[in-house]
């Protein structure tokens, strides 16, 4: 397989007021990131050469960043819906010439902004898996 350059990649969300709608392209982003972790607990025992461990349950959570669009769906309706149904579905693309990698699943979002006098109005997120995350096409 060959090496990907970032600026392809794709962020697809549903950040509408409800989180009833499809999965649409995260307007102007120019960062993501996704972590697949596992807990690990310490198992040693009295006579062991080494610390030994086992794994728990695996987590997935992410993070994203760009710019704030005001034409755009915005992570904000996402990050402040704490409903029974508020988590919301997602696509992540590593890169868009090919729709044949990706991970989904369905997640809960907190958004941030941020400006300043020197710079654009940014937004930062992060996200948390809300069920399973499948990878597709990801080895």
């Amino acid at each position: 397989m060959a090496r990907l350059h970032g600026r392809t990649g794709r962020l697809y969300a549903d950040f509408t007021s409800g989180g009833a709608a499809a999965a649409a392209p995260v307007a102007s982003l120019s960062n993501w990131s996704v972590s697949f972790t596992s807990p690990k607990v310490n198992v040693t025992s009295l006579g062991d050469q080494n610390q030994q461990y086992v794994a728990g349950l695996p987590d997935s959570s992410g993070s994203f960043s760009g710019f704030y669009d005001e034409g755009a769906a915005s992570a904000y309706a996402a990050s402040i819906d704490t409903s029974a149904n508020s988590a919301r579905s997602f696509y992540l693309y590593p890169t868009t010439n090919s729709t044949s990698v990706y991970w989904f699943g369905t997640a809960y979002f907190d958004a941030s902004y941020s400006a300043g006098v020197d710079g654009a109005i940014e937004l930062t997120g992060d996200w948390s898996a809300a069920s399973n995350v499948i990878a597709v096409g990801v080895t």
